[in-house]
C-alpha cells in the first residue's frame, strides 16, 4: 500500500494512532497486521533495530491492507531497503538531510525527529511540515509541543516516546498533534507468545481512547 506523502499523511492523521512495532522473527509480521487491522488500525512503523524488520515490513505489505512504515531509519541504505521492502514512510528518530533527500527522491513522506526550535526550523529548510517529536516524554512532553506550535504554526507533530493511555489524551488535545505513535498496543511479550488476539482487543481499546 503505498501513496503519495500528502495521502500517507492524511491516513496517519485520520489513523491518529500509530502502533510502533518492534519485531524479532518476521513470521508475526503477517498476524500482527492481521490483529491491528480487527482492531481497527490498519496502520504501523516497524522498527529498523531488528535484523527481521525489511521482511517483517515485506510480510505486512504483501497484504495490502495496512499502511507501513519504517521506524528508526538512520541511513539512505535503510531508506531503499525499506521502500524495496514496501514502506510508504520513513520515521527516523533525528533530522538527516540525507535521509529526508532520499525519501523525496523515493516520492515517500519522511518523519524525522526534531524537538527543538532548530532542528524544526532544519525540517522547514528541507521542505518538510511535520516532524516527530521524540523522545516526547523526556523532552517536554504536551506542554513543550504547545509551546512550539506557537512560532511554528504551520508544523505539525507526531510525539513518540513515552506515550501511554495515561497521558494519550494530552497529546491528542493539542491541535498542532498530527498523530500519535505508541506501542502498548503491540506489546513485544504478546507478540512473542502469539497472542494476536490479545493485541486486537489491546487495539480495539487504543482506537476507542483514542476517538473518546
Amino acid at each position: 500500500m503505498t501513496s503519495s506523502p500528502t495521502d500517507t499523511l492524511a491516513a496517519l492523521k485520520a489513523s491518529r494512532l500509530v502502533p510502533v512495532v518492534v519485531l524479532d522473527d518476521a513470521k508475526d509480521a503477517d498476524p500482527l497486521a492481521g490483529a491491528l487491522v480487527d482492531g481497527g488500525l490498519p496502520v504501523a512503523e516497524v522498527t529498523f533495530r531488528t535484523a527481521a524488520a525489511e521482511d517483517s515490513i515485506r510480510a505486512m505489505a504483501d497484504r495490502g491492507d495496512i499502511l507501513l512504515g519504517a521506524g528508526t531509519v538512520l541511513t539512505t541504505d535503510q531508506v531503499d531497503r525499506a521502500v524495496a521492502a514496501g514502506a510508504s514512510y520513513v520515521v527516523s528518530p533525528g533530522l538527516s538531510r540525507a535521509v529526508v533527500e532520499r525519501c523525496a527522491e523515493h516520492g515517500i513522506l519522511a518523519l524525522p525527529g526534531a524537538v527543538t526550535a532548530t532542528e524544526i526550523q532544519a525540517a522547514l529548510e528541507l521542505g518538510l511540515t511535520t516532524v516527530k517529536f521524540f523522545p516526547a516524554g523526556t523532552s517536554g512532553g504536551a506542554p513543550a509541543i504547545k509551546a512550539l506550535s506557537a512560532p511554528f504554526g504551520g508544523v505539525e507533530f507526531v510525539p513518540t516516546g513515552g506515550v501511554s493511555p495515561k497521558n494519550l489524551a494530552e497529546y491528542l488535545a493539542v491541535p498542532a498533534v498530527a498523530a500519535v505513535g505508541g506501542s502498548w498496543m503491540v506489546p513485544k511479550d504478546q507478540i512473542a507468545a502469539g497472542d494476536f488476539a490479545g493485541i486486537a482487543a489491546l487495539t480495539r481499546d487504543a482506537v476507542a481512547l483514542a476517538r473518546a
